[in-house]
């Protein structure tokens, strides 16, 4: 193995006023308000005009009950819009549907506002709240909150149409209609029941396709697009949610790898005269539809098939009278295709503008309606992470990508018209992480950047990057809620291994608290490991703090990011294709090597901990090296992939009855006999993502060998354990176990004394 000496010290240089003594970093202070982060701005979003950035924003007493607010651009100023609880007459229970949206969404805990629509034409702003739908009439004198709908049903999704006079939303699992002038709701589809659904996302969609809706307005505003879905062919799972109090058995529709899932119908409705046209879909029905999008003259409907492989992706077009189709497009691979949302029907010419990994690389690519290539628009060993936003008048595409580093992210423009693809110009100048959204013009962006030394900053910018307004500068100054905290926290090393196979593995690791090169330490290994994630990223986040709080505690924190995830092109991804379990170890392997060869390290003392994947990739080490770890730890882990949902699952590793060896090669029950190292395992007693029966499967076989293992379940939570009692809770369990099996000395207990 050969290490390449080109690790970066990001070194985090103080500003501004001296501060007082550095306070200890206390989990109780990690998930208490104010956020360690700052003020915390969600869906930042330029209105249609530009003339304006609205937000969702949280308050200091409780960050997670959101507002609505506005910044003005013109005159500088910020203020709040809606707040939640000015229009929340109570707390209302969500609905079973809702709840398990928003943990689709990883946003189980928040609660008030959370989430908003702009009207086309920046007239109207319409969000839900308790099951309701509200409309904000920006234009009017008094701005004034108008309720849209009230009913016993629970109103979902409500999305506004171009023309801004309608609303339409979800019903008791149908598509409903509303004026925005008001007026009583009405139907649009009335064929719901237990199995068939109208305008929905299903489970798969939401959890695994990154679809959380299931229908969409035609540029006109007269038609509406949208998938029924027909869930009976889905096998019922009765599972069991275990509560506080209480054991209730839930039947979900759950779609196994390699049972069925559930087939599609495309339609488009005539809002006025009620009649669906249904489009053609082909005549294989074992497929995916993970995208729809109008084309601009509202005449043609375009969605994305897939196939169940995952090995074709084809771009359709239908036309919406008669419903006939053909594909314009073909993508083909023989492991998977990663799914995005790269689309854009450029309005004055017959072209779109797509994204492909054809050459190992996601790039952008112009297209004629024939689907073939006008012009190779990007270029590069890197990748074009989502384009957002695209100037016609001025021919230009703009994209946010890698090509600085897989560990920065960055915003680049293109001509439509290059000769020169592998020649991007690099609009975003500061090293970290820049997240753009830009107005419809393309002429004007908000940027949310942060680093692994600065929190989250919101600024407004011009397109050729000069900043306009800074709309949460976020200084790391004396009044900042991380303030007390920032003399002591730690630089982050980011650097790179070479394999014995030759391939490049990234890395990022944190020194211990006052350090001593001359000490040997423990290493906090905090692993994910599965496709489509990083963990080695130059940004601020959660995460982040829970490894400073290791580091303070005496840990050298380590993360590396092995073959199979994202960003560093499909030579990179495709070695996992059907060894899943075997490929991401070995590179994490090679890792845990290096460290083991660094003075600094105590090569006993090195545990691994990860949540989700990186629970499974926590119990494939102890499992698969057994004696190579001091302690391991595992949060809501996968154990046997016959028991995850299908479009994941199949994506890596093909059909269980096709690939049984596979199946077998990755499952930790194969390997769980050689476990002999500390375990920690910790699971929501009511996950219906992994479900609670991945953890049962492996307590029983680890009891049936006496094994000695410790278990924490968590009554009623789901997957991401939400709330910030139960997570600081988990914490506390997982730090107190890695404190006894890794650092000298008993832990302290308490939460007077884990700092």
């Amino acid at each position: 193995m050969r290490t390449r000496l080109t690790a970066i010290l990001i070194s985090f240089l103080l500003t501004g006023a001296a501060f007082g003594q550095d306070e200890p970093l206390r989990l109780e202070r990690i998930f208490s308000s104010p956020d360690l982060a700052g003020p915390t701005l969600r869906q930042a979003e330029l209105s249609p005009s530009g003339d304006r950035v609205t937000f969702l924003k949280g308050s200091e007493d409780d960050r997670n009950l959101l507002d609505l607010w506005e910044y003005h651009v013109a005159d500088d100023t910020m203020r709040v819009l809606v707040a939640a609880d000015e229009v929340m007459s109570e707390e209302t229970e969500l609905s079973a549907a809702e709840q398990a949206r928003r943990e689709r969404e990883r946003i189980a805990d928040l609660r008030g506002i959370v989430d908003y629509r702009w009207s086309a034409d920046g007239r109207f702003l319409l969000f839900p709240i308790g099951g309701n739908i509200f409309l904000l009439d920006m234009e009017a004198e008094e701005r004034t909150v108008r309720q849209l709908t009230e009913s016993e049903a629970f109103d979902t999704d409500p999305q506004i149409a171009p023309d801004g006079r309608h609303v339409a939303f979800v019903r008791d699992r149908d598509l409903w209609l509303v004026a925005t002038e008001g007026g009583e709701a009405r139907p649009l589809t009335d064929s719901a029941t237990d199995t068939i659904a109208n305008g929905v996302a299903e489970f798969i969609a939401q959890e695994e396709m990154g679809r959380s809706t299931g229908f969409w307005w035609s540029p006109t505003g007269q038609h509406v697009a949208f998938l029924q879905i027909d869930e009976s062919p889905v096998e019922v799972t009765r599972r069991y949610e275990v509560q506080a109090d209480t054991i209730e058995m839930v039947e979900q529709r759950y779609p196994y790898a390699g049972t069925d899932n559930v087939t599609y119908r495309l339609g488009v409705i005539d809002i006025e005269s009620g009649t669906t046209t249904w489009m053609d879909l082909g005549d294989e029905t074992d497929i995916y539809i993970p995208r729809v999008k109008w084309l601009p003259n509202g005449e043609q409907l375009s969605f994305q098939r897939q196939s169940r492989d995952q090995q074709s992706l084809e771009l359709v077009v239908a036309n919406i009278d008669s419903g006939d189709s053909r594909a314009i497009l073909t993508e083909n691979s023989d492991t998977w295709i990663n799914l995005h949302d790269d689309l854009y029907f450029l309005s004055e010419m017959p072209a779109f503008i797509w994204s492909s990994e054809r050459d190992g690389f996601r790039h952008l690519y112009l297209y004629d309606y024939e689907g073939e290539v006008i012009r190779r628009l990007t270029d590069g060993p890197w990748q074009v992470d989502e384009m957002v936003g695209v100037d016609e008048e001025m021919g230009m595409v703009y994209f946010n990508g890698s090509e600085v580093s897989t560990t920065e992210k960055h915003l680049y423009r293109q001509s439509l018209i290059t000769r020169s693809p592998e020649v991007v110009n690099r609009i975003s100048r500061r090293s970290g992480w820049h997240e753009v959204g830009m107005d419809k013009a393309a002429r004007i962006y908000v940027d949310t950047f942060s680093s692994s030394r600065q929190p989250p900053q919101l600024s407004l910018h011009s397109v050729d990057g000069e900043r306009l307004a800074w709309l949460v500068e976020n200084r790391l100054d004396e009044e900042h809620p991380y303030s007390p905290y920032r003399d002591g926290h730690r630089p982050t090393e980011f650097g790179s291994i070479v394999a014995p196979e030759g391939h490049e593995l990234h890395y990022r690791l944190i020194r211990p608290a006052d350090f001593d090169p001359e000490k040997k330490y423990p290493v906090f290994v905090h692993v994910y490991g599965g496709p489509t994630h990083r963990m080695v990223t130059d940004n601020w986040s959660r995460r982040m703090l829970i490894d400073q709080y290791m580091a303070r505690r005496g840990y050298v924190v380590f993360s590396l990011d092995n073959r199979g995830v994202e960003r560093q092109g499909k030579a990179f991804q495709e070695p996992a294709y059907l060894k899943l379990g075997q490929v991401e170890m070995r590179d994490q392997m090679v890792g845990v090597d290096w460290l083991r060869a660094q003075d600094f390290v105590d090569p006993d003392r090195i545990g691994i901990f990860g949540w989700s994947y990186g629970g499974y990739m926590s119990l494939m080490a102890l499992a698969q090296y057994p004696g190579e770890f001091a302690a391991g730890v595992s949060v809501a882990p996968v154990t046997n992939w016959t028991l995850y949902d299908t479009h994941y699952t199949e994506r890596y590793m093909g059909r269980p009855q096709d690939q049984p060896d596979v199946y077998k090669q990755g499952n930790v029950l194969t390997y769980a006999d050689a476990m002999t190292d500390p375990l920690l395992l910790v699971h929501g007693m009511a996950d219906d993502n992994v479900l609670f029966t991945h953890s049962t499967k492996l307590m029983n076989d680890l009891q049936n060998r006496a094994y000695p293992f410790e278990l924490m379940t968590y009554p009623g939570e789901k997957h991401a354990i939400a709330g910030d009692g139960p997570r600081l809770h988990a914490y506390r369990t997982i730090t107190d176990f890695l404190d006894r099996h890794l650092l000298e000395g008993e832990s302290e207990k308490g939460g007077e004394t884990m700092q």
